[in-house]
């Protein structure tokens, strides 16, 4: 037997993963010890691993990736040549798209963290949205920032959805410390983060090579968040279906949008994802807010993970462990 380390490095998955395929039936561990809940593989997994591997590795999402790997030869074929010619319609389509936009383009002491400027604008891309855009609160207009030894942390909440996205910092100096950025000063700062391999995190403003930005700190006091994290209640639905698929059904859905989730089946209005569901259950939502959340992720995949139709709904990737999202559902019709 293996522990999930050594697992993990013989198949090429990281330990995250491999508990995120566990949660999701995918690849669940030959023995999980009963006192420490520490999960073991066999030998004899090491195969569908590597699979399940590769096809991660082509963008098969999960849904798809049960079919392959627990359906006939015949099953197989048909899903992988069906991504296949997916893929191929999307490359054509982003290749089209891109060169559109070439041709239009013109002729050629303190607490501080340093953090990647590219990471750090990808993290605000995620968290920005989640933020409220008014209200008579405004502090829910900011972006919390938390700066510390080990990791930098981008929290944002309207009181509907809460986005929190960790980033490994470079270095950091001094600290614990927390900045409240107005999300719109944020969206400027990112912007001009995004042009520079790394940046320096400071009250005040961000630093790159010589050059500074302005990085306003609001007052106020942030949500506690932490709380609403650790009151969260454990998970009795996991539903694993499509990411861009949903948030496009959600796009032309009405409010609420009911998802009514089977054995292998979202049902959403007229539209019908396949899935990977651990059991019935009928939950709602308000779209646009379900549908940012989607669209902040990363990955062709998203698990939902469901304790009750009426608390907090968390969204989760295997692609990015270090962004989590909840959002609250609405009443069902």
């Amino acid at each position: 037997m293996h522990s999930i380390s050594a697992f993990a490095r013989r198949v090429g998955l990281t330990p995250s993963a491999l508990r995120f395929y566990d949660d999701c039936g995918v690849l669940a561990p030959a023995r999980v010890d009963p006192l420490t809940g520490y999960r073991y593989y066999s030998d004899d997994q090491v195969e569908r691993a590597v699979h399940l591997r590769r096809l991660r590795a082509a963008g098969v999402p999960l849904a798809d990736v049960t079919a392959v790997l627990d359906g006939s030869p015949d099953r197989a074929r048909e899903v992988l040549a069906a991504h296949a010619a997916r893929l191929r319609s999307e490359s054509d389509a982003a290749h089209a798209a891109l060169g559109a936009l070439l041709r239009d383009l013109p002729p050629c002491g303190p607490v501080r963290a340093r953090v990647g400027g590219p990471e750090l604008a990808s993290a605000v891309r995620q968290v920005v949205p989640a933020a409220a855009r008014g209200g008579e609160f405004p502090e829910l207009r900011c972006v919390l920032i938390e700066l510390a030894d080990t990791q930098v942390r981008l929290i944002a909440t309207d009181r509907y959805r809460l986005a929190v996205r960790e980033l490994r910092p470079l270095a950091v100096d001094g600290g614990p410390a927390e900045l409240l950025v107005p999300a719109d000063a944020l969206v400027t700062a990112a912007a001009w983060a995004t042009r520079k391999p790394e940046v320096t995190i400071e009250p005040g403003c961000l630093n790159a090579g010589g050059e500074t930005h302005a990085l306003p700190v609001a007052g106020g006091t942030f949500p506690a968040y932490r709380d609403m994290l650790r009151g969260l209640d454990a998970p009795v639905h996991r539903v694993l279906t499509g990411r861009v698929a949903l948030r496009d059904a959600l796009a032309t859905c009405a409010s609420p949008a009911v998802l009514a989730i089977g054995a292998d089946e979202l049902v959403l209005g007229e539209v019908t994802l396949p899935a990977v569901c651990s059991g019935p259950v009928r939950v709602a939502f308000d779209p646009a807010v379900l549908g940012a959340a989607l669209e902040a992720g990363v990955g062709p995949d998203v698990l939902l993970e469901i304790a009750a139709p009426d608390r907090p709904v968390v969204v989760r990737s295997a692609d990015q462990g270090s962004f989590t999202t909840l959002v609250m559902p609405v009443a069902l019709p």
